[in-house]
């Protein structure tokens, strides 16, 4: 089925995002946790789907993106993919996955590219993980890096602030952003940094970069899927925009069936057998 806002039921591949940047396309990306969610975005045009390790918030409720483990990653993983036709999924390596060991995150790479499913996998980090990320490409394995914000880094950083306002910051996030497109990344997600510095870094490199709070210089957008349809309350970014107000809908569903089970409407006599 072709999502309603494209008729192109070609499967999103790689190479396809590098076409789409080529010719001033921009991407679309949204984050999905399970089987339903996933269905539903992909089945709306989404070109990317990323299983985040944001999980670790949303379906957990963890306060950071630290304790999913690969295993919950993987379950995550394998549950996007198996309701998704067309999108590219892209599935998180969780914090400590290949972080300590060069081999250990070969292996976690592959055992993740095995077990989901997944299109290709997403890792933080600049120059200080090249050598990993460069086995794992050689491995066989597509890497969408990531920097600017890195919420695995959040307890270095002790906040949540935009990052690479400073100029030794920002021109190491070049430098790293040509490393990532050297060694092989088929694109690059920057969150949370000016505008301007992002845009530099998409029109430098020929690779696609993905922004997340970077402005609308960059090739295409990234949005967790319970903030912009306003599933979640309490978090108001200056770059989230809500396109619906599903905490609202849902509540009031759910209490009218409280409502109406407490007063014996439902079910009625068509809803019985």
């Amino acid at each position: 089925m072709a999502g309603y806002l494209t008729s192109d039921t070609r499967k999103v591949t790689t190479h396809r995002l590098t076409e789409m940047k080529q010719r001033g396309e921009k991407i679309s990306m949204l984050t999905a946790y399970d089987y339903t969610m996933a269905q539903i975005v992909d089945g709306a045009g989404m070109d990317v789907i990323l299983v985040g390790d944001s999980a670790s918030n949303v379906m957990a409720g963890n306060v950071t993106t630290l304790p999913i483990t690969v295993d919950q990653m993987i379950y995550h993983g394998k549950s996007v993919v198996r309701g998704v036709k067309r999108a590219l999924v892209v599935v998180d390596m969780p914090f400590g996955s290949y972080q300590a060991d060069l081999s250990d995150g070969v292996r976690n790479a592959i055992r993740m590219m095995k077990e989901t499913h997944a299109d290709a996998l997403k890792l933080e980090g600049g120059e200080e993980f090249v050598d990993v990320f460069r086995k794992i490409i050689a491995a066989g394995v597509p890497i969408m890096g990531h920097l600017g914000l890195m919420p695995q880094s959040i307890n270095k950083y002790g906040t949540y602030g935009v990052r690479a306002k400073e100029e030794a910051e920002a021109e190491k996030l070049v430098r790293d952003a040509h490393l990532l497109e050297e060694i092989g990344c088929f694109s690059v997600v920057l969150e949370k940094v000016p505008a301007e510095l992002a845009a530099r870094v998409a029109s430098e490199l020929t690779i696609p970069v993905i922004g997340i709070g970077a402005g609308g210089g960059v090739d295409g957008q990234v949005l967790v899927v319970a903030d912009m349809l306003g599933m979640t309350k309490g978090f108001s970014p200056k770059f989230l925009r809500r396109y619906a107000d599903l905490n609202t809908v849902m509540t009031d569903a759910i209490g009218k069936y409280v409502a109406d089970v407490k007063s014996c409407d439902f079910p009625n006599e068509s809803e019985q057998y």
